[in-house]
């Protein structure tokens, strides 16, 4: 595929925020209800989402596309998924570019929403804008293909090229130290407590980095926007000080993100989309991707991944199978498990609804520390949302990066398609 232009104008261009994702983050952080415990090797990681058996009679694969069914038959009110259709049409949910909903391994609603994205970034002065979001070449979709941004999933999905690693022996295991993987760049830090710090602290974003988020991303000393403006990513993140115990507070850091895609380059030898594309894109039927490479020629994996909606679906129905794809284990089964678990329990200040997380993951409905909820959530409205309790998967897509829509496309699986399901199939 062709790559990005290079230089500032490419970082410019190609590099932006999980603004959504790291304002609640920030949020929760502030309101200091992301505290967790400090990691201890001989505690067992918390139970992770009761995962349907990929090898059942029932389970389906889908070949180059995905096999389509009805609402109905796959036990679903279809007057309210097309209620939830037409309010997602009509931008009640703002600017939503697609939804494709997944049940029993088939497709029940696929849906593809056009805008006019020349006029609505004209409205906005018609400049490419920070992180080249008001330029259609790069946002939402890549160059006129059906790759869509997927902004911060793709950290969900680094955390499965990672995960791999780990389970072929390229990786000891999370209790590893992370920093072990960054000798090279020394010296970057006199603060011991880095030494402490584990890869499960960097897959659970509680790394003990102190990540400037005040004032939003308009802000120049915000850390992500002096990251994206910098030449070396990751030495900038290695130079971060730290300012908690690494493994006991949750803050959401775009920067670990980076330096777990550099794990997975200094493991492997490969590059982190190299590696993604022998080990996990072509395994599961996924052939066309583009990812933005950064200044220090990494590939960019706190939001660079641009993937087809029914890609997307692919890396979700992945994980609800267990890691399992029509009888390879493309990902183990332990490390699914691992990585929906709420490793930390609650990230939301909001009392009525806990949002854990994961390895990269978000939990967004648990009960009794068991995941029923895992997505991977991204700025602008991207989504790839699991329930292995009802065998859903959704992926939404969109660009809704300015207005403030009536509803969320965040609540969507709970409010709107499970309660659509009218009875247990046989």
């Amino acid at each position: 595929m062709r790559e990005a232009p290079s230089g500032r104008l490419a970082r410019e261009r190609r590099y932006r925020p999980a603004m959504w994702v790291a304002a609640l983050a920030t949020t929760m952080v502030a309101c200091g209800t992301a505290e967790a415990p400090q990691p201890d090797t001989d505690t067992a990681t918390p139970p992770g989402a009761t995962l349907p058996d990929a090898t059942s009679p029932g389970a389906t694969w889908p070949g180059e596309t995905w096999p389509v069914s009805t609402p109905e038959a796959e036990g679903f009110d279809g007057q309210a998924i097309d209620a939830l259709v037409a309010d997602l049409e009509g931008g009640a949910y703002g600017l939503v570019d697609a939804f494709l909903l997944i049940r029993n391994g088939r497709a029940v609603a696929d849906h593809r929403f056009t805008h006019d994205y020349d006029s609505i970034f004209a409205v906005h002065g018609g400049e490419p804008g920070m992180y080249n979001y008001n330029d259609p070449d790069w946002h939402p979709y890549y160059r006129d293909t059906g790759l869509h941004s997927l902004q911060s999933v793709t950290k969900s999905v680094t955390s499965a090229a990672l995960g791999i690693a780990v389970d072929e022996g390229f990786i000891p295991g999370v209790d590893s130290p992370a920093y072990a993987w960054f000798g090279s760049y020394e010296p970057y830090t006199t603060d011991a407590r880095k030494d402490a710090t584990t890869l499960e602290d960097f897959l659970t974003m509680r790394s003990g980095i102190d990540w400037l988020t005040e004032g939003g991303y308009d802000n120049a000393v915000h850390s992500t926007v002096e990251l994206e403006a910098s030449d070396a990513w990751i030495r900038y993140v290695l130079e971060r000080p730290t300012d908690t115990v690494p493994g006991r507070v949750f803050e959401y850091n775009d920067g670990v993100s980076v330096l777990l895609g550099k794990i997975v380059r200094e493991a492997t030898g490969q590059r982190v989309d190299d590696w993604a594309r022998e080990r996990l894109f072509e395994p599961i039927g996924i052939d066309e991707f583009h990812w933005k490479i950064t200044p220090d020629g990494e590939a960019d994996t706190e939001g660079g991944l641009y993937l087809a909606t029914h890609d997307l679906a692919r890396i979700g129905y992945l994980f609800l199978r267990g890691g399992e794809w029509d009888g390879r284990q493309v990902v183990s089964r332990e490390w699914v498990e691992a990585s929906t678990a709420p490793v930390v329990s609650d990230v939301n200040p909001d009392p009525d609804q806990e949002i854990g997380y994961g390895y990269q993951w978000w939990i967004t409905a648990q009960e009794a520390g068991e995941t029923r909820i895992f997505a991977g959530n991204g700025y602008g409205g991207q989504y790839v949302m699991v329930s292995p309790e009802h065998d859903i998967v959704v992926v939404l897509n969109g660009w809704d990066i300015r207005s403030e829509a009536d509803l969320s496309t965040w609540r969507a699986l709970q409010d709107r398609i499970i309660p659509a399901l009218v009875g247990d199939l046989d």
